[in-house]
């Protein structure tokens, strides 16, 4: 397995290749300074599985370079790193095609476990973002499986939901749920609309923001 790491500070990309190591002692990790470096790096090997991408570069804005990446090579999952995780940063990121956003200050552990998530085929969204405050909420009502009905959706579309909710990919989403997958992308289609947003990361960000905590679901 092959890892990208890119970011200007070396004490960064050091702490990182330490937390790469502990997770996935066989990877095989590259380092880049610049977006220039990166993209040569990415050339040379278009199989690498992995790309940590700072969005504050040098020499180029970190959006554009996840842009080009997602556009040439759309195998490679991309998670940003940023020093800010306010709102219209991470909602960017996530729709130019990120799977994952880690703000810089997050815990060592956090960022074990939101690698792994990606790694697995999940989204990680940082909980800062899904955390509810009387500022951010979008609905007086509180969001629980009958508001969720309310909205139209079946018993079986809001098990999907709560699946989406913990970064779940829709081949795992099948086997928990032991439906097709082509049957999750149905439910996932339906969710969206009735949530009036155009992304699964939108999804989840909007129904945290409502305060609804998905029940957990066994995987068994």
């Amino acid at each position: 397995m092959k890892v990208l790491i890119v970011d200007d500070h070396a004490l960064i990309r050091e702490a990182l290749c330490a937390v790469l190591r502990q997770l996935k002692r066989e990877a095989f990790i590259f380092e880049a300074s610049s977006s220039r470096q990166a993209v040569v790096i990415v050339e040379e090997h278009p199989d690498i599985s992995l790309i940590l991408l700072d969005i504050n570069l040098p020499d180029r804005d970190g959006f554009s370079v996840l842009r080009e990446l997602r556009d040439n090579y759309p195998t490679i999952a991309i998670i940003i790193l940023s020093s800010s995780n306010d709102q219209d940063t991470v909602k960017r990121a996530f729709k130019l095609g990120a799977l994952g956003f880690i703000p810089k200050t997050t815990e060592r552990e956090v960022m074990l476990n939101a690698i792994e998530l990606v790694f697995s085929g999940g989204i990680y969204i940082p909980s800062e973002i899904l955390e509810e405050t009387p500022s951010a909420r979008l609905t007086n009502e509180p969001t629980t499986p009958d508001f969720l009905k309310r909205l139209g959706l079946t018993d079986r579309q809001i098990d999907v939901l709560a699946l989406l909710m913990k970064g779940k990919s829709n081949k795992i989403i099948a086997k928990t749920l032991n439906m097709a997958v082509p049957t999750v992308k149905n439910h996932i289609t339906v969710v969206l609309k009735a949530l009036s947003v155009t992304s699964r990361t939108e999804a989840v960000i909007k129904v945290g923001k409502m305060g609804w905590e998905s029940p957990p679901k066994s995987e068994s």
